[in-house]
């Protein structure tokens, strides 16, 4: 999840308390053997009941977790669905600068019109490859952080490449929910992403129908989950500060603190906690299906780094919280980089020395992330 400015009253007991579970958990995670990937369940499984009861005091980490409501950000006003979306279809589209587009498209699996935002090639003479990008738990329906907080447009101003980047689905996971939740509405995202934007985009623009997917944070999750599922759609990924799993503790926590940031019930996501859906959506248990593909996954360690200064605003809440969920990340990056190594599925892992979970640093490793994209891309 991202750090936001409503988040400054609630800084100094969740940033603790993610910073008291990295630091508890680091000898169970050391104590596998030499080489292995952890199971989903680490912490469980590895016998410290000191470490768990210590865990279990700050409130617990099992199914079922919740961010408590005093931490929580309110969730948008609810889109109105719509009935008479049968056919996917751009709907709209506008100028938003020289190399840049916006659409509204109609989603039936949304069910509502939803906007997305487009970087053009810098040459469009002859047909490009696509790049998704999705954003984290505050994706706003109006605009991506990513063009306004991480420099796409300028990144890719001189790439050939389109990019679309994806409005909406805050706090969704970028997923399919099985219920509507009465606080974060209808969630077809997956969908509506693999199945009914492409098509769009490949008939819209002159494209070479080769893709790559990107997010950070959430969209991290996402990204991975989407292409895990979805194995023939991207040939690539690119991913930043984000946790892979569903089921152990790390990425359980980590799902259902996105998930219930906004009030959303986590029951209404995959159906049972810990069941099938759940698994479904691990890609950690599903990390087979990435083989082939370019991957590169990036994370910092939560402790400050070039960006936090006496002059940096809101310091202690990037500190404390940016800091705490950034540790977190770390630990849940590790134990997937084992499990790809386990599998002998190749993959780029930069572990940034210093950097908290913020634009800044996002900022920073997105050029890190281009040579993976551009193989992937056929660039």
């Amino acid at each position: 999840m991202n750090v936001t400015s409503t988040a400054r009253a609630r800084i100094g007991k969740l940033g603790v308390a993610l910073i008291v579970l990295c630091a508890l958990s680091t000898p169970v995670v050391g104590a596998t053997a030499a080489g292995a990937a952890p199971s989903p369940g680490t912490l469980e499984s590895a016998g410290s009941v000191g470490t768990m009861e210590t865990i279990e005091s700050l409130g617990g980490l099992g199914f079922g977790t919740t961010m408590p409501e005093e931490f929580r950000d309110a969730s948008e006003p609810l889109p109105v669905l719509r009935d008479d979306i049968v056919t996917p279809e751009i709907t709209g589209e506008s100028v938003t600068g020289a190399q840049s587009r916006r659409l509204t498209v109609a989603s039936p699996a949304l069910r509502r019109e939803v906007g997305v935002e487009i970087l053009l090639p810098a040459d469009s003479s002859v047909p490009r490859p696509v790049l998704y990008i999705l954003d984290g738990v505050d994706a706003g329906e109006n605009t991506s952080k990513w063009i306004t907080d991480g420099g796409a447009p300028e990144f890719f101003a001189d790439k050939n490449v389109y990019v679309v980047v994806v409005n909406g689905g805050a706090a969704s996971l970028y997923t399919d929910w099985e219920e509507i939740d009465p606080q974060l509405g209808l969630n077809k995202w997956e969908t509506y992403l693999t199945q009914e934007l492409p098509p769009l985009i490949d008939g819209r623009f002159e494209t070479t129908g080769v893709k790559a997917i990107s997010g950070h944070s959430m969209g991290a999750q996402g990204a991975m989950m989407l292409a895990h599922r979805n194995p023939t759609l991207y040939s690539g990924i690119a991913v930043f500060s984000g946790c892979y799993s569903t089921m152990d503790v790390w990425g359980r926590t980590s799902t259902q603190m996105t998930v219930t940031s906004r009030s959303g019930d986590p029951n209404n996501m995959w159906g049972e906690l810990g069941g099938p859906g759940w698994e479904a959506h691990d890609s950690f248990l599903n990390a087979e299906r990435l083989r082939g593909k370019e991957i590169y996954i990036s994370v910092a360690n939560g402790l400050p780094g070039s960006d936090e200064t006496l002059e940096t605003p809101e310091l202690g809440e990037r500190l404390l919280l940016g800091g705490g969920i950034e540790a977190s990340a770390e630990e849940c990056t590790r134990q997937f980089d084992r499990r790809l190594q386990d599998l002998d599925i190749a993959a780029t892992v930069d572990y940034e020395p210093n950097g908290t979970h913020s634009w800044a640093y996002w900022r920073e490793r997105f050029p890190k992330a281009w040579p993976t994209l551009s193989r992937a891309l056929g660039l």
